[in-house]
């Protein structure tokens, strides 16, 4: 039985765990600010940031490059804590070799064929950083910016304002996209992310964030035992390039369908021709309920080893769950242990990819006198 967060936390304090233990909830529900210390420094001299902050037993340490949450702390069925994301201890490692560890992505989340849209008559070529395709923003996307962080306290919630300006043709891009992010960790230990976004120039804008989670631990091992449910009745198959097809295909009797919760290993190696070519699970999922105002529930994940859940809600139409397919061995995490194969898993919020050349999906075009506007709220329990 999933229990009430509070209980879990107030079970944690009987068991003699401090208010400190807990994620320092009672300094954060007293409105103090989140922690700023030093992570390290690039190549070029610019100095990184690292922010603590906490509320209602959620812990949360975020970077100022790439808007990287580098840990995410919430209790088990127990009451004990463990970070449930994967990354890096040291800054070194995020910029030469992370695969989008935690990161906010842009411009474009995800792929575009060829790296290559019309928009308005005129013809755009994008970096191109993932075969022929341009993947997550290009070879240097908002994941590899240093963001400017701005630390807050409202009522009873704690946060960061995140702000990037993305200059007129960075990456291939047409336009000025003045970007702010705000991560929201809420009294009830709720992490929400509204994204915001204004251009001087009609482009195209698709932002999402790239948390890869494992509600076990960080480095425990597979996340196939791990229980996903997605409120979508279709999905978006992929060419060998994993770029859209155009179709949206029926999840009923395929491997796809996550309309009740299964164990994600049940249908992993199946042999769906969608499945091979994608090492496992790498698609979009069409919600069902849409593009809404507010962020509506289309997501459960649940780790029945340790009890935690989350639940993931969100205004955006489309889910890319990605099961870790290309994780190999060869990075060593936040705890001292390698990522294999399936070690971890991503949900990413998002508009679908490649929309710029599917004129059938929903519309990824921002023109200037508008404001991008979504938001992805993340609940957790045990």
């Amino acid at each position: 039985m999933e229990l009430n967060r509070r209980t879990v936390i107030a079970g944690a304090a009987a068991a003699g765990l401090t208010a400190t233990a807990l994620g320092g909830t009672a300094e954060a529900a007293s409105g103090r600010k989140p922690v700023k210390e030093l992570f390290g420094t690039l190549s070029d001299g610019t100095k990184v940031y690292r922010w603590s902050l906490a509320n209602g037993g959620t812990r949360l340490k975020v970077l100022s490059y790439g808007g990287i949450v580098q840990t995410l702390e919430i209790p088990d069925r127990h009451g004990r804590y463990a970070n449930v994301v994967a990354g890096f201890d040291n800054l070194a490692d995020y910029a030469a070799k992370s695969p989008y560890f935690g990161a906010l992505i842009g411009r474009y989340g995800n792929r575009i064929g060829k790296g290559r849209f019309t928009l308005d008559g005129t013809s755009y070529q994008l970096s191109v950083n993932d075969g022929d395709n341009s993947l997550h923003g290009g070879a240097k996307g908002f994941d590899k910016r240093v963001w400017d962080v701005e630390p807050f306290t409202r009522g009873t919630d704690v946060g960061l304002h995140l702000h990037y300006t993305s200059v007129d043709g960075e990456m291939g891009y047409p336009g000025t996209l003045r970007t702010k992010v705000t991560y929201t960790l809420t009294r009830h230990g709720d992490w929400r992310i509204d994204y915001e976004a204004t251009t001087d120039k009609a482009t195209v804008v698709n932002l999402t964030s790239h948390v890869y989670w494992n509600l076990s631990g960080e480095g425990s091992g597979t996340i196939e035992d791990h229980e996903l449910t997605i409120a979508a009745a279709r999905y978006t198959p992929t060419d060998s390039g994993l770029i859209p097809t155009g179709e949206l295909a029926k999840v009923a009797g395929t491997p796809f369908d996550f309309r009740h919760a299964k164990p994600i290993g049940r249908d992993i190696r199946a042999g769906h021709e969608q499945q091979v070519q994608a090492k496992g699970y790498d698609h979009n999922w069409v919600l069902d309920k849409g593009i809404t105002s507010r962020p509506e529930h289309v997501a459960t994940l649940r780790d029945p080893r340790s009890g935690r859940t989350l639940r993931i809600a969100t205004t955006e139409p489309g889910l890319q769950f990605y099961s870790g397919n290309f994780l190999d061995g060869t990075l060593t995490g936040t705890g001292g242990r390698t990522y294999r194969q399936g070690d971890a898993l991503c949900l990413e919020t998002q508009h679908f990819p490649d929309s710029p050349n599917h004129a059938e999906f929903p519309s990824t075009v921002l023109r200037p006198g508008r404001t991008y506007r979504t938001s992805t709220l993340h609940t957790f329990g045990a």
